[in-house]
């Protein structure tokens, strides 16, 4: 049976949310490609996952046989959240820019789901595995505007998904989404719809690429 593991890390609920709402598109169409399919999902605005302590730590690195009983608590919350990211065979990542990086509560899943000698390192359990992330943000950050540089969510999210975890990374970016909100972006608007519509379209032919690839 083919699994999606899908997160989402919004504050906002719905369509207020522009990562979530691109995020519904791709799973939406995935769920039409795969009928028998199971989604996963965890909203880690309202259920965030622990930060990482420094027993759930520590335990990566030790024999399990030693751990303390703190230890091994930690660790078992730890590994729920790395089994599910190895037993997937697409993940699903909706990554709003905050204050030019990504929220925190998405950090403390990565702090937790990264163990290096498992998940990364020379030999990661969930190489290969394609990882569709939906990077939206308030205001544009590409080549040649005046933010350009300023971007810690793809860059960040390549290194740790791609390079340290080995998987098969693909970013969606629907930008300039606060130019409906804000009467000093209102010229933008239209760039937005713009950016917005091919945000859905690439979620519906990522999707179904996904599905052709399986």
């Amino acid at each position: 049976m083919t699994t999606l593991l899908h997160i989402d890390s919004s504050v906002f609920q719905g369509e207020a949310s522009a990562s979530r709402a691109v995020a519904e598109t791709f799973r939406r169409t995935w769920q039409e490609q795969h009928p028998d399919g199971t989604v996963i999902y965890r909203d880690l605005a309202k259920e965030p996952v622990p930060h990482l302590t420094a027993e759930a730590h520590t335990a990566g690195f030790v024999d399990p046989a030693t751990h303390t009983p703190e230890q091994a608590a930690a660790f078992g919350r730890r590994l729920e959240l790395i089994r599910e990211l190895e037993e997937a065979d697409a993940v699903l990542i909706g990554a709003p820019m905050y204050n030019y990086t990504i929220p925190s509560t998405l950090k403390a899943w990565l702090d937790n789901v990264v163990l290096f000698g498992r998940t990364a390192g020379e030999a990661p359990s969930a190489k290969g595995t394609p990882v569709t992330v939906v990077a939206s943000r308030g205001g544009s950050y590409g080549p040649g505007t005046p933010k350009e540089g300023n971007d810690y969510v793809r860059n960040y999210l390549h290194v740790i998904l791609a390079d340290a975890m080995a998987m098969e990374v693909e970013f969606i970016v629907p930008e300039l989404t606060m130019a409906p909100h804000n009467p000093a972006m209102s010229e933008l608007v239209p760039l937005y719809e713009s950016s917005r519509e091919r945000a859905h379209q690439h979620a519906v032919s990522r999707a179904r690429q996904l599905a052709h690839q399986g």
